[in-house]
């Protein structure tokens, strides 16, 4: 294998694309402003998801004071702290870029439901419960490391 590819491999995250296009989602994205962070929570319909491997990315659109804005979030970046399905979207389409050209109603995209929907939300929903108690258990391993340091350092 070569040798790009392996850290590629190394760098994902499992269970971080756990939507698809159509999808209304809430994306927390950390922002860095000088010395202090804060999460900011991005909210719009999925039109695209590209690339493959490391590089793979997604397009969330949203309607910010009647002007359309889209912004594009790879999916294993460290910014991405994480992605919250908020309605599951029924198209028959892997790109939604004709939504750009519709206004109003006609640029929404029909929400799919039933026991398949409630399903997919389950699943994506405990997937992401899943990412947020593995990351707080990794939180707290460090904590209890970086004290087991001090204690020793002061004794």
């Amino acid at each position: 294998m070569d040798l790009i590819k392996t850290i590629e491999e190394q760098q994902k995250k499992e269970g971080s694309l756990n939507f698809s296009v159509g999808d209304t989602v809430k994306v927390h994205f950390e922002i860095i402003e000088g010395k202090t962070k804060r999460i900011q929570i991005y909210e719009g319909v999925v039109i695209a998801i590209k690339n493959t491997g490391v590089r793979k990315t997604f397009t969330v659109r949203k309607i910010s004071y009647g002007v359309g804005v889209e912004r594009v979030f790879p999916v294993y970046s460290p910014r991405v702290v994480r992605v919250e399905v908020v309605r599951v979207g029924k198209v028959r389409r892997s790109k939604l870029y004709y939504i750009r050209d519709k206004v109003g109603k006609g640029a929404k995209v029909k929400e799919l439901i039933g026991a398949q929907a409630t399903a997919y939300l389950e699943r994506s929903r405990a997937a992401s419960q899943a990412k947020i108690a593995a990351e707080q258990a990794l939180k707290a391993e460090v904590k209890a490391e970086e004290a087991a340091e001090h204690t020793g350092a002061a004794e």
